[in-house]
């Protein structure tokens, strides 16, 4: 890999990011944003190289199915918990989504740059180089938010996954399935351990 087609990335990353601020305006922050099943191809593109490789590849696709479930059932004014201690009910702001398909436009400008038919015909290497320098242009990500925030697409999707059920039971080896109570009985007992296994990249 050249320094010359990582420079020609970063200037296809640069050219596109406006645009996902023009469209953000245009579509307003309250409407809601669809995925198109292109979006959904570089998706999943992105999770072959960003999400851990113990995942097997229909694991892979049902974090951005989950993901793109979360995006479509978003809803601006929904009532949520109250956060610790704080007896006031909040409720969901505007979408954090609207830049979403201007941005997974960009990471295929970048494949289409780098001489590729689309980011999943790049190899895992190439392709995780542009996954990256969209990260790190023109702002640099530095935290994975625990819900989508807005910040970068990316972003949001990992940290949707990390944050999730699946994400903690990989990060401890434990089925602690983050987001089911297991109520009283067994609860003395440490979380089963979470089966190891090899993914399908």
């Amino acid at each position: 890999m050249t320094r010359r087609l990582l420079l020609r990335w970063a200037a296809a990353l640069v050219a596109a990011w406006p645009l996902s601020s023009i469209k953000a305006l245009a579509l307003g922050r309250s409407q809601a944003t669809v995925l198109t099943s292109g979006h959904l191809a570089t998706l999943r593109a992105v999770a072959d190289v960003a999400l851990p490789s113990a995942l097997t590849t229909e694991e892979r696709g049902e974090a951005v199915t989950q993901f793109a479930e979360w995006v479509a059932n978003y809803r601006e004014g929904a009532e949520i918990g109250p956060g610790y201690g704080s007896p006031r009910l909040r409720t969901t702001g505007p979408p954090p989504t609207a830049t979403y398909p201007a941005q997974l436009a960009a990471l295929e400008a970048a494949a289409r740059a780098g001489g590729a038919e689309s980011l999943a015909a790049l190899a895992a290497a190439p392709r995780r180089a542009i996954v990256e320098a969209l990260l790190t242009t023109p702002q640099r990500v530095t935290q994975l938010p625990a819900r989508p925030s807005g910040v970068h697409v990316v972003a949001d999707f990992m940290g949707h996954f990390f944050h999730g059920p699946v994400g903690y039971n990989l990060a401890y080896r434990a089925a602690i399935n983050r987001e089911d109570c297991r109520g009283l009985a067994g609860s003395e007992s440490a979380p089963a351990p979470w089966p190891a296994r090899q993914g399908g990249r």
